[in-house]
């Protein structure tokens, strides 16, 4: 047998199969520790976790409050599960604390794991609900091009990246796509803001009168479209989408997987940008990460149908083992209590300007197309002609060039399609962190963008 050594990364080659990783050209870089807004690398070099790790931890890390809730629970109750009606008190507590702060008034809350296996469950949902109510064919679902919403069979379908879908047979039947509303990337020369939200919404209308409205269930959307690039709804967008969906009788469904727990400014992202969900997932900042929870909210009318339907049938046949699991149950309810006994939403509107100031300064770079941002989410798109909107050659890599340059600079920020990198740091993140992690940025874009001239000299 092969020697493989005994350092992690050997064994990390050897043994560990990584998701999103480029396998042909793997090189592990392995975190050891982490306090606040900084994680240390197995080397002892400290980063400014720019990304919240992946969008999720609004806490940091080290959180006193959420190891000691974790602890206090795996003392009392490790586990149990919540089939056949059993219950514990932490996914009793925590559903009814998230009731008590969601968007809508929804009727009750179901746990996954993952926002991945969230939106997989709604999927599930949206089409045991049409059988339950009688409108067997009325169960496609419309999601957006470039919108992530996980990578399960239904999950992954729903996103509208080429990534999750290449040669994993994706998408499934009665997942559809619609126009993706990126009104920097996807406008025409003139056009307006609401312009460019009407012909959005014009799209999505078309596509459901080409389906059949007698066909089409629900319609998914981020509040901010998160992986797919920090792409913010242009001025009027739901507005309009959501006069569409009603017309046709869909349901609105908001994946706040990103957007929820103060991430845009607001509790939720819906309350931003006034949307108003029939239906409502969520996780990652649930519990800031520290464990694996998520949780879909439904109304009561797809409650009251449920409950006839599980009756006829005898069961409800949907769950997980650790559906509600009660620690994770426990961490969750004690992050929802930290935001609200230390005001992180209003923490995170008092320093947000000052996010957005540092993000939009970039944007008179020469590499820099357009900078976009709201609450404490960003993006800053790079583009090969900025009075064009010419992107680059996507096989130049330059928003992950530029990533790996940040990364030099002690900076771990996330680069995406379209040639951009993300901004999602901690939500407990400081006004003067908040500078030291853009003057890190800085100093990249400015390594990165001597690199690039240089790389276009040798090629001359």
């Amino acid at each position: 047998m092969t020697d493989l050594g005994n350092s992690p990364a050997s064994r990390d080659i050897a043994h560990v199969l990584h998701p999103y990783t480029d396998l042909a050209n793997h090189t592990p870089h392995i975190l050891t520790q982490g306090r606040g807004i900084y994680v240390r690398d197995d080397n002892g070099k400290e980063y400014i976790e720019g990304l919240a790790g992946l969008w999720c931890t609004s806490f940091g890390f080290g959180e006193d409050e959420l190891v000691k809730a974790a602890t206090r629970q795996m003392q009392a109750l490790p586990y149990y599960h919540t089939f056949a009606s059993k219950a514990h008190n932490p996914s009793i507590d925590l559903a009814e604390k998230l009731k008590d702060v969601a968007p809508a008034n929804f009727s009750k809350v179901f746990f996954a794991n993952s926002g991945s296996e969230a939106n997989d469950t709604m999927v599930k949902m949206v089409w045991y609900y049409n059988n339950a109510i009688g409108r067997p064919e009325k169960k496609k679902i419309i999601a957006r091009l470039n919108g992530y919403h996980g990578v399960t069979v239904a999950a992954g379908s729903l996103t509208g990246l080429p990534y999750a879908q290449q040669d994993f047979d994706l998408p499934i039947a009665n997942i559809l796509h619609t126009s993706n509303p990126h009104y920097y990337r996807m406008s025409e020369d003139g056009e307006s803001e609401e312009d460019f939200a009407t012909r959005m919404a014009r799209d999505l209308e078309d596509l459901i009168l080409r389906e059949g409205p007698d066909t089409v269930a629900a319609f998914i959307a981020e509040p901010v479209m998160g992986a797919g690039g920090v792409i913010l709804p242009p001025r009027t967008y739901f507005e309009k989408v959501q006069a569409v969906l009603k017309k046709y009788d869909v349901l609105m469904v908001a994946d706040e997987v990103i957007c929820g727990f103060g991430r845009t400014g607001n509790w939720w992202g819906s309350q931003t940008y006034d949307i108003k969900p029939d239906i409502l997932t969520c996780a990652k900042a649930l519990s800031s990460a520290y464990l694996p929870i998520s949780a879909i909210m439904i109304n009561e009318p797809m409650f009251a149908a449920f409950q006839q339907n599980s009756e006829k049938l005898g069961i409800f046949g949907h769950g997980f083992t650790y559906s509600g699991h009660p620690v994770c149950a426990a961490v969750a309810l004690r992050a929802i209590e930290l935001m609200l006994e230390r005001d992180l939403v209003g923490h995170g509107q008092a320093i947000s300007p000052r996010f957005l100031e540092r993000l939009h300064a970039f944007a008179d770079h020469e590499l820099v197309g357009h900078t976009r941002g709201v609450g404490l989410v960003g993006a800053i798109e790079l583009s090969a002609d900025k009075a064009k909107r010419t992107p680059f050659d996507a096989k130049l890599g330059m928003a992950k060039k530029l990533a790996a340059a940040a990364s030099d600079e002690g900076l771990i920020i996330r680069a995406m399609p379209g040639d951009a990198v993300a901004f999602c740091p901690p939500m407990i993140i400081s006004e003067a962190e908040i500078d030291e992690m853009f003057d890190r940025f800085a100093r990249a874009l400015d390594a990165f963008t001597a690199q690039a001239a240089a790389g276009s000299a040798a090629a001359e």
